[in-house]
């Protein structure tokens, strides 16, 4: 699945951050239900206090990615984060969304900013060809088709 609009980015930031929420509640609940009994038990607290910090952690970074989302600027021609990004590794033109790890977990086929690509590909300007390399002693090129 590719974004086709901002609109829909931000739509499926929204909805899993509900996903990671129920699972934060169903953690807390797991938690506070399991607060007694013998070692093993207690050990499984912890684990279950563990995923519910984690969680925490990225539903804190998914809220704040949300508003940023909501104040971007989108410049045409050039590929910001949010965007409907073609690009042609030389086998033809394939579609991605520029965004966070969430959009990838929720089906979205996703370039991260921070991602060697990413890194490339962001701030360039449609029809350029940019050199990314994705580990250590190789080095590919790839060109942008288009944004939206």
């Amino acid at each position: 699945m590719t974004l086709t609009s901002h609109a829909s980015r931000i739509a499926v930031l929204e909805d899993r951050l509900t996903a990671l929420r129920a699972e934060r509640d169903q953690a807390q609940a797991e938690t506070r239900g399991e607060a007694v009994g013998d070692v093993v038990d207690r050990a499984t607290n912890v684990e279950a206090s563990i995923r519910q910090s984690l969680l925490e952690e990225r539903i804190a970074a998914l809220e704040l990615e949300i508003a940023a989302a909501h104040h971007e600027e989108h410049v045409d021609g050039v590929v910001s984060i949010g965007d409907s990004v073609t690009v042609d590794f030389g086998d033809g033109p394939e579609s991605f969304s520029i965004g966070s790890v969430e959009q990838a977990v929720a089906g979205v086929e996703t370039i991260t900013p921070t991602s060697a690509l990413g890194r490339a590909i962001l701030g360039a300007s449609v029809g350029s060809s940019v050199t990314y390399s994705p580990r250590k002693g190789v080095s590919l090129e790839v060109k942008i088709v288009a944004t939206a």
